[in-house]
C-alpha cells in the first residue's frame, strides 16, 4: 500500500501537495486532467475514504491522515464555491 502524493492547482493558480495512504487515488484522478471543482472534491472524497478503508483492512484502524487531507481539500475548495466555472488541475503523482 504505497503512500502516494498528488500535486494540484487550485482555481487561483496556487498549488498544493496532497497525501493519500494508498495509490488508489490514481484510479480516481488522472494526472494532467482538469476537473470541475465539485467533481474534483467528490472524486477525492471517494479516493481518500477508500484509501483509509484499505488502511483499516490492513492495520485494523482508519487512516486519520487521509481524513485530515480530505478535510483540508474540502476547506480549500470552499473558497471557490462562488465561482461557477472553478476547476482544479491534477498536476501529477509522486511517492
Amino acid at each position: 500500500m504505497p503512500v502516494t502524493h498528488f500535486r494540484i492547482r487550485w482555481p487561483d493558480q496556487s498549488e498544493a501537495v496532497c497525501y493519500s495512504p494508498s495509490s488508489v487515488v490514481t484510479a480516481h484522478l488522472d494526472a494532467g486532467r482538469t476537473y470541475p471543482l465539485a467533481e474534483f472534491v467528490s472524486l477525492t472524497r471517494v479516493a481518500l475514504v477508500e484509501a483509509s478503508e484499505r488502511v483499516r483492512m490492513k492495520y485494523g484502524y482508519a487512516c486519520s491522515s487521509a481524513m485530515d487531507q480530505l478535510q483540508a481539500i474540502e476547506a480549500a475548495a470552499a473558497r471557490f464555491h462562488d465561482q461557477p466555472d472553478a476547476t482544479v488541475q491534477v498536476i501529477g503523482f509522486g511517492r
